[in-house]
């Protein structure tokens, strides 16, 4: 029995496909250990959506090197797809292997040890595991039976991104749009509802195109309307055992008044809706080539509010990008404050080499970028309390996660349908209970307290 070591960096959709890959291995009679411990094989599931993630890529393969010096170091994912040059002039590097064959990753491990005792030090067996994304390619079948976590798992439903924003290197790293049939991933949702799990989170790389491969060519175009997606959620929405679906991040263009009043059938589909955006500047989103404007974006919130009582709305904001001005920046900022959000994730904009917005004029200072960020950031935090306060004195919904020990006391925390984290005193309730209390107070300012 070999001993094998994964980690993953990067996104929801990495960490759901070395939970298959692990899967996978644990099947094959691998044995999985701790990645700080001495192991045969080393598996890193890269990221490369900015320099720096390509460099923590590259410190974590040597690292696991370093731990082992007799190891097999497998790099896997974005990070090789993208550099595989750099990649096959790496000494730590054993073996690559690209997106869209990590289904295949216990065979062509195989593969690659059987051809190493031959002598062959080929660590891409002739090109054979860093498929072209380029051109077309199937959807990568892979079906997650179980996760780390009790009571959420992700469900990866599509792959790739036709967007081609200024700033990110992810299509050529994922390739074009392309999706996992509705009927398998009903199967998948239904086997992990099966297997106790209450909730699960639709993700992918973007989900908004989810089926827009399955349409007519010429259609394929079109801005994503998500008739598709909602044809999907219609059949989870039915799965006995499922109580909670959770949509990842959403495309702002596909919140039309018919999509969210269909989402507002659904029952199961929690009111917590990741718009990402961006810049609150029209300018800067043109930069940006995001393909919609300041005043669309806000529409899209002013549909959800209108259907929802008080939903969650998160967002992403970059912030430092090429040319922003101060006046663009405040622009930005004013409308963060108009549109209120619960929580935004603030990213202090990394130039990424191979993108059109790594050789655009006027570069912006990393000074100026960290003042930027956290005043943004202190934002952020008045935003979201208050947000979490507007639920006091109400009853809620809580899906029990884990106990916990917070100064000194123990306590039940889980999450609501909008993603508020709550904390019930003592050990009453287990995990994976779904229970209905008040909200009376902050334990934390990011924790309310459930009575």
């Amino acid at each position: 029995m070999k001993s094998v070591a994964l980690h993953n960096l990067g996104c929801k959709v990495n960490a759901y496909e070395l939970d298959v890959m692990q899967q996978l291995l644990q099947e094959k009679g691998y044995q999985v250990v701790p990645f700080d411990s001495i192991a045969d094989i080393y598996i890193v599931n890269t990221c490369t959506v900015t320099n720096i993630a390509d460099r923590k890529s590259r410190q974590m393969l040597h690292r696991a090197k370093k731990i082992n010096p007799d190891s097999i170091v497998v790099a896997v994912g974005c990070y090789v797809q993208t550099g595989q040059e750099t990649v096959e002039k790496d000494d730590c590097i054993d073996l690559a292997v690209g997106n869209n064959r990590k289904k295949d990753l216990v065979s062509i491990l195989e593969k690659f040890i059987e051809e190493r005792r031959k002598g062959n030090q080929d660590k891409t067996l002739g090109n054979q595991t860093v498929p072209d994304l380029h051109k077309p390619v199937p959807y990568e079948e892979m079906t997650l039976k179980k996760t780390g976590g009790h009571t959420r798992a992700y469900i990866k439903i599509q792959d790739g991104c036709d967007q081609f924003c200024s700033y990110c290197i992810i299509p050529m790293a994922r390739g074009r749009v392309r999706s996992k049939e509705a009927r398998d991933i009903v199967e998948e949702a239904r086997g992990l509802a099966e297997a106790g799990y209450k909730e699960i989170v639709l993700t992918g790389i973007h989900i908004s195109s989810y089926g827009m491969d399955f349409v007519l060519t010429e259609h394929r175009k079109r801005m994503p309307d998500g008739k598709e997606l909602l044809g999907l959620l219609g059949e989870l929405n039915k799965i006995e055992g499922l109580e909670r679906i959770r949509l990842g991040s959403l495309e702002p263009r596909i919140v039309t008044e018919q999509f969210a009043e269909g989402l507002k059938e659904l029952e199961k589909v929690c009111p917590h809706f990741h718009l990402s955006l961006q810049s609150g500047c029209d300018r800067t989103l043109k930069r940006m080539n995001r393909h919609y404007s300041v005043s669309e974006y806000y529409e899209k919130v002013r549909i959800l509010r209108a259907l929802y009582d008080n939903p969650a709305i998160t967002t992403d904001v970059i912030v430092g990008f090429p040319g922003e001005t101060e006046t663009e920046f405040e622009e930005t900022r004013a409308f963060l404050e108009k549109v209120e959000f619960y929580e935004m994730h603030i990213f202090k904009y990394s130039k990424r080499q191979g993108t059109n917005a790594a050789m655009m004029p006027d570069q912006i200072a990393e000074n100026v970028k960290a003042k930027r960020s956290d005043l943004l950031l202190a934002l952020e935090k008045q935003q979201s309390c208050s947000y979490r306060q507007s639920f006091l004195g109400k009853e809620m919904e809580v899906l029990l996660e884990e106990e916990v020990v917070i100064d000194g006391k123990i306590y039940m925390t889980g999450h609501t349908k909008e993603y508020i984290r709550a904390a019930l005193p003592g050990n009453a309730g287990a995990p994976n209970e779904l229970i209905y209390g008040h909200f009376n107070g902050f334990l934390r300012e990011n924790i309310v307290l459930l009575q």
